[in-house]
């Protein structure tokens, strides 16, 4: 007898409170595969395909396209150990619908089936929770787990309930039931697993995440609300968490970068790809960070500890028309110019077109924004949490500067840097800040650190 198990929204990402509908993968009656995408959904963060932990007949569907859920309101239902098709049930084919298991040969095309009547559950109206058995999870080889392999790697309830956490912990080979979940009743999210894998490899264990805050907004008395959700909602809550948390200091200092524009525009001269100021400021950037992997860290409040990182995830501040993100460019410190301009110029097509994936959004290790490009020479920006500084790029303008003794007009450009001083003191930061601007003005000096 078919088993009806009802699937909720999970928490796609950090501190995720709601997602919108943007198109269905599924009908009413349709077979679904374990971890099939079932419906797409754009969060504050990106578009993301959500995919079902069951196997079995879907009987229900919540929301319309363009309807907004919150985290754990019911998306579907699905009948799970019912026969896939009336053929099935006659003897005709493996009848093997239950999660865990599958039938011999892919289907050619997607099933429907009609249910023989409307499921309990597939109701909108109030009832009791269902609370079904914990879905079958996948081998470590990527296949799906057999009965016995199932109840070897579920020897205990694990609060999770996002089947991309459990994807992410089973390929990194971590442990969920280690982990202390920092989401409501001790619920394990996205951030945790990052954050646990990213201790883990800068001091070889993992390391329990910090709790998340809870966001307290204040009440407004008359005047026009806007509510703080989605993008503004996720981006409001992380800057007031690391103004909470992290003791800013910010430093600058004014540089003189025609050397760098010459440079940029020789470079462009000789043929080939395009490279952007960006990609050279982001080479010197991790270059700065080789000489001070002070500020390439994260403060791990539980323990009390500094990790430093040994690879520079790049973030990259990006305004868009939902709002400002923050992409992620991996492993930056292996990339040349050329391959950085490639992959900025991906990452920012993709906020555009809200097309980022979570992945894409979380992870950095350090930030350079430019915010030259809304005409502003400085500014004190909020350190991106969990880092540990943020180099600020003003615009780049003609300016009167002493060159070689003599007045002279040059391009010049105000670099600022606010970092966590509980990382270092001011020393490093200014060390830091001094070596980009030397680099800047004159290039050669990154070319003979390389």
């Amino acid at each position: 007898m078919a088993q009806v198990l009802e699937f909720k929204l999970p928490d796609l990402g950090e501190g995720l409170t709601e997602a919108e509908i943007v198109r269905w993968l599924v009908q009413v009656g349709d077979v679904v595969a374990v971890d099939q995408p079932v419906v797409e959904v754009e969060t504050a963060k990106a578009m993301v395909e959500v995919p079902c932990p069951y196997g079995g007949v879907v009987t229900a569907r919540f929301g319309e396209e363009g309807t907004e859920l919150p985290v754990g309101a019911p998306l579907l239902t699905v009948a799970v150990g019912a026969p896939a098709s009336a053929d099935d049930a006659e003897g005709g084919g493996s009848g093997n619908v239950l999660v865990g298991y599958g039938t011999s040969e892919a289907p050619a095309r997607r099933r429907r089936v009609r249910p023989a009547r409307p499921a309990p559950s597939a109701s909108p109206a109030p009832r009791e929770p269902v609370r079904p058995e914990p879905p079958v999870p996948a081998a470590a080889d990527g296949r799906t787990a057999g009965a016995g392999e199932a109840t070897a790697l579920l020897d205990g309830p694990v609060p999770v309930i996002s089947p991309l956490v459990r994807r992410l912990a089973r390929e990194n080979g971590l442990d969920l039931r280690e982990l202390t979940g920092s989401g409501p009743d001790g619920l394990i999210l996205r951030a945790d697993v990052e954050y646990a894998l990213r201790a883990a490899a800068a001091r070889g264990r993992p390391a329990p995440p910090s709790p998340a805050p809870q966001a307290h907004p204040a009440p407004v008395p008359g005047g026009t609300r806007i509510p703080l959700r989605g993008i503004r909602g996720t981006v409001a809550d992380k800057l007031s968490r690391s103004r909470r948390e992290i003791p800013d200091a910010t430093c600058w200092v004014d540089a003189d970068a025609t050397e760098l524009m010459r440079a940029r525009t020789a470079m462009n001269a000789a043929g080939g790809p395009k490279i952007s100021l960006l990609a050279l400021l982001a080479r010197i950037c991790t270059a700065a960070l080789v000489r001070f992997p002070e500020l390439n860290s994260t403060v791990d409040q539980e323990a009390r500890e500094v990790v430093q990182f040994d690879q520079v995830h790049l973030g990259f501040a990006a305004q868009t028309e939902r709002g400002l993100v923050v992409p992620v460019v991996r492993d930056a410190q292996a990339r040349d110019a050329e391959g950085l301009t490639a992959e900025f110029a991906r990452l920012t097509e993709a906020a555009r077109t809200g097309t980022l994936t979570p992945g894409e959004l979380t992870g950095g290790t350090f930030t350079l924004n430019n915010y030259g490009v809304f005409g502003v020479d400085g500014s004190t920006p909020i350190i991106n949490h969990p880092e540990a500084a943020m180099l600020g790029v003003g615009r780049i303008v003609p300016k009167p500067w002493v060159h070689e003794g003599e007045l002279a007009v040059r391009q010049v450009v105000q670099l600022s840097l606010t970092f966590d001083h509980r990382v270092c003191d001011g020393g490093t930061a200014g060390g830091f800040l001094r070596y980009v601007a030397d680099c800047v003005e004159q290039p050669a000096v990154l070319l003979r650190t390389l």
